[in-house]
């Protein structure tokens, strides 16, 4: 009893000590404002055995994954493969999961993840889906919650630089899609220099709530300007989209000069209820377009693609009155509607102040014609027509703002490297903490929803020396969390992050976990390939295609003595799991695989393709640890000669003494 008793008060101390690290470097020995490192420890630990109040969704930027990560702790769960190939578990390499790959361009096995975007309710998270882009090869993809799986991806067509995506509506009618580099649309051999003359953006908007339907309602082809950011409007704002532009001058080289003349660049505001109703009148038209829509069958586990040869779009001039630009300070790059729909606030890379546009009084200066002339037939909005004010902060390089749930907003400043904290119905900085460094984004729990959860704001830093040990040229980049539970914000922790995370989303841990699939039915499994018993398996020839149906259990697999392959033979290894349990999966890894081993979920068929190059034997053995006698779930295929007269057979020794005696019967 004493004993126990000792542990439990000796163990927060203890982790406090661990886990302060970094966060004590801060000036004067404290965390942050006022904070000890043993309170800002005690803050962000979490038990052995107890759970993170919070997931986080992390974007992984350049691997083109999304980590998944404890709040407060910090803690990464998991990586969930979205359009990259992923060896731990096979994504991307295994026969049921490449075709999530296929684009217009081929089987792509990588891309640029930026800004993962949770599905929506009434304006909340609501924990059903996370969508995320892919910037370079532009696709949005969408990834279900209870299985933290990638279950659908769509290509989008006439885009270059899919860095706008996806921004979702408060009712997940939609997640938009905006191109970042204009080209010819549709693409086509021109000359660059007549960049202006034949160059356009556009702007995707693609049905989210239909799972495994994914599919665009209409592009919005619009002046050929560079399109970042974007944010739904809510509540009184329902039914528009806010995306910043920027390059007005529409430059096509040596944009760090040329694209930053102009002192202002715009928001541009569309109200997509009003290009619904164009698109229905028959205002838009149909044009030819190669794209890819890849989707996960729900009964098999396997992959599908379809190819989709036309789009819907239409201009601005197609549909007037759905679309005008509210002039903001040069360069912005992201847009943000506060909780109440009211509010927008924008920000100018280049800028020093934060401008927040009014809702209402931009609908009163549409209807009073307050425009201060028009580009490509989209009327241009007085600057003082839809300002509320500026927030005057003496920072530099606003970058993104989110909001918390006490009417407080959170702004990033790039170039001066930190967070500022304001005042919505003031516009009045009311505390700035620096970020350690070079932030882009940053993180609210909630903060771009109606009801935000509040608590935590993160920054999300770009350069890490001087943080962490040391790891040679490239270093980790770094996620620093702040309490904002009071009126200072308090530095707690220091945590590396995986890949680039641009953007990032967090939601109440129990709005997700209770709703966890554990395993797969093994009664359910459609797979034309799965083995629901040993008694199922077995080896057969298809010309040079040898195909095994083999099954993994705690601790052998079924056959595990394979004969009869020939050199010149492709093997396809379909490895069901038999387990019913939940954390029981299986590996597969065959010595000489040029592909990556498969990691197969209980109740799960998954298919390694093997193709051997040459003769011998070859062991083949589980690859993720699974009981005491994991080393002892192995087996061998025996690969011979071309023409060898070898019987094609799997034994399992005590499927073969059940055979024997039922033939001595």
């Amino acid at each position: 009893m004493a004993s126990s008793l000792i542990r439990r008060r000796l163990l927060p101390a203890a982790a406090a000590v661990v886990l302060a690290g970094v966060a004590y470097s801060c000036a004067g020995g404290k965390a942050g404002s006022g904070l000890t490192a043993s309170d800002a420890a005690t803050r962000v630990y979490v038990a052995p055995g107890s759970y993170d109040e919070m997931y986080a969704f992390m974007s992984g930027g350049f691997n083109g994954q999304v980590g998944v990560y404890g709040l407060p702790s910090g803690r990464r769960f998991k990586t969930i493969p979205v359009f990259s190939q992923y060896p731990e578990n096979g994504y991307g390499y295994s026969e049921e999961t490449k075709p999530m790959l296929n684009t217009s361009y081929g089987f792509v096995p990588w891309d640029d993840a930026h800004h993962p975007a949770l599905s929506q309710t009434k304006g909340e998270d609501d924990g059903r889906w996370l969508f995320i882009n892919g910037n370079n090869t532009p696709r949005v993809a969408r990834i279900d919650l209870t299985r933290m799986e990638t279950d659908e991806i769509l290509e989008i067509p006439n885009a270059a630089g899919n860095h706008g995506s996806p921004f979702i509506t408060e009712n997940s009618e939609y997640v938009v899609a905006s191109t970042r580099f204009s080209v010819p649309v549709p693409n086509r051999d021109v000359p660059i220099a007549d960049y202006k003359k034949d160059f356009n953006g556009q702007v995707s908007f693609v049905v989210a709530n239909d799972p495994g339907k994914m599919r665009i309602a209409f592009q919005l082809v619009m002046p050929g300007y560079d399109y970042d950011l974007a944010h739904a409007g809510k509540g009184p704002s329902h039914g528009w989209m806010f995306l910043t532009s920027y390059n007005t001058e529409q430059a096509n080289s040596l944009l760090e000069v040329n694209a930053s003349q102009n002192d202002k660049d715009f928001v541009a505001a569309i109200n997509w209820k009003n290009l619904e109703a164009c698109v229905k009148a028959g205002k838009a038209r149909q044009v030819p377009a190669t794209y890819y829509h890849n989707t996960v069958d729900s009964a098999t586990r396997i992959a599908h693609s379809t190819v989709e040869n036309t789009v819907t779009q239409l201009t601005p001039k197609d549909c007037p009155n759905s679309t005008y630009f509210l002039p903001t300070p040069k360069s912005p790059h992201g847009v943000n509607v506060d909780p109440t729909g009211e509010y927008i606030a924008a920000g100018g890379k280049l800028a020093a102040l934060i401008p927040v546009h009014s809702f209402s009084k931009m609908i009163k200066a549409i209807e009073a014609k307050d425009f201060d002339g028009e580009r490509d037939g989209i009327p241009v909005l007085k600057y003082e027509s839809t300002l509320v004010g500026e927030v005057k902060s003496g920072g530099l390089g606003p970058l993104h703002t989110e909001f918390d749930d006490k009417g407080f907003a959170y702004t990033s400043f790039f170039i001066s490297s930190e967070i500022v904290k304001w005042k919505v119905s003031s516009l009045e900085v009311v505390d700035r903490v620096p970020a350690y460094y070079s932030i882009g984004h940053l993180l609210v729990p909630g903060g771009g929803t109606s009801k935000p959860t509040g608590r935590y704001v993160i920054a999300l830093n770009k350069i890490t020396k001087d943080r962490y040990l040391g790891t040679g040229p490239e270093l980790t980049q770094s996620a620093q969390l702040y309490d904002i539970t009071g009126p200072k914000m308090k530095l707690l922790l220091d945590f590396p992050t995986e890949g680039e995370p641009h953007y990032a989303q967090a939601i109440l841990a129990s709005k997700i976990k209770d709703r966890q699939v554990k395993y797969f039915k093994l009664a359910d499994n459609k797979h034309p390939n799965v083995s629901r018993s040993e008694n199922e398996t077995g080896v057969t020839r298809q010309g040079k295609v040898v195909h095994l149906r083999l099954t993994a259990i705690r601790s052998h697999f079924a056959p595990d003595n394979i004969e009869g392959i020939m050199l010149g033979d492709t093997v396809m290894f379909h490895v069901t799991n038999l387990e019913q349990d939940w954390d029981i999966p299986h590996g597969l890894g065959i010595m000489g695989n040029n592909n990556a081993e498969l990691l197969i979920m209980p109740g799960e068929t998954r298919t390694l393709r093997w193709v051997p190059q040459r003769v011998g034997i070859y062991p083949f053995y589980c690859t993720d640890f699974c009981s005491a006698l994991h080393q002892e779930m192995q087996g061998y295929l025996r690969v011979s000669p071309p023409g060898s007269n070898v019987p094609l057979k799997g034994t399992l020794s005590k499927l073969a003494k059940t055979a024997d005696n039922a033939a001595k019967k």
